[in-house]
């Protein structure tokens, strides 16, 4: 099933996110929003020359909406990670899956055709449980407005998936996607570093600047993976699926950083899984009324 592509991506943005972890103890964040935009712009120009795919495009606005909401909320998130707990910053974002299946199934309402999505929503909203139970979040007062930021970033990735999914449909290829907005990241994170300015490589740690490549060549992998998740794929499950990207990166905590997770946690993990499990055999069983049908 092309949905099954999520989980690659989900891999692969939680090994980036160990590299950023390493890199962020030398470089501030716009740098490394801009580090990883030029590497991404520079791998997926030479994979798209390779397959004799053009970078002209008949649907620009269609990028530029998908490029601006991306980078927004990818913006939102970092503002988030910096001010509150990196728990309760991830779930907020992860509220993502949430807002897709808002999205979606409101619109299907609106045009009488939501029969047959509530258990694919269900599953989405177990997943959610899921983070919850795993990540623990909790939220002080003094730290409402970044929460409320947090909120925003996951609602915007939410618009860009679904607008990930409007260009499938008008047949743009995933790496020219891909391409528009690592674009889009590298100039947001150029502006952005002019102004916090640059930190001094001389100070920085050898590990930490050998990730800024690796850490590009990861996010056009996922990006490439989640694109062509959300194009071709069921637009409810593959929201479903990138909870296992909540997974990849616990036990890449225990593994490298040697966290630890109570019981609770796992019991997260587990529901997790069992509820992707779920919404794969359900979306196998062809539920009908579902927004992205696979091609």
């Amino acid at each position: 099933m092309q949905a099954l592509w999520m989980v690659l991506g989900s891999f692969f943005f939680a090994t980036m996110a160990v590299g950023i972890k390493v890199a962020a103890a030398s470089f501030n964040t716009f740098e490394l929003v801009f580090y990883r935009g030029v590497v991404s712009v520079i791998f997926i120009a030479l994979v798209l020359r390779s397959r004799g795919t053009t970078l002209k495009t008949k649907v620009p606005m269609m990028h530029a909406w998908r490029s601006v909401v991306g980078v927004l909320s990818l913006s939102f998130w970092f503002y988030a990670i910096a001010h509150l707990p990196l728990a309760t910053a991830m779930t907020l974002n992860y509220m993502s899956g949430i807002w897709v299946a808002t999205f979606i199934v409101g619109g299907a309402l609106m045009y009488g055709k939501a029969e047959g999505q509530g258990p694919l929503m269900a599953t989405v909203l177990t997943s959610f449980i899921g983070v919850v139970m795993l990540l623990r979040p909790t939220l002080e007062q003094n730290q409402l407005f970044a929460g409320l930021i947090g909120l925003l970033s996951g609602m915007g990735a939410a618009l860009a998936y679904i607008q990930v999914t409007a260009l499938g449909r008008v047949g743009e290829p995933e790496g020219r996607t891909v391409f528009y907005f690592s674009l889009g990241s590298a100039v947001v994170g150029a502006i952005g570093t002019l102004s916090s300015g640059l930190s001094s490589w001389s100070a920085a740690s050898w590990p930490a600047i050998l990730w800024l490549v690796p850490i590009g060549i990861l996010a056009s992998l996922g990006q490439w993976c989640m694109t062509r998740a959300y194009s071709r794929g069921s637009t409810l499950l593959v929201a479903n699926l990138q909870y296992a990207g909540i997974v990849f990166a616990t036990f890449y905590s225990l593994l490298l950083f040697g966290d630890h997770i109570p019981m609770m946690g796992w019991a997260g993990m587990a529901l997790i899984v069992a509820s992707g499990l779920a919404a794969t055999v359900l979306r196998t069983r062809a539920l009908p009324g579902t927004p992205a049908e696979e091609h």
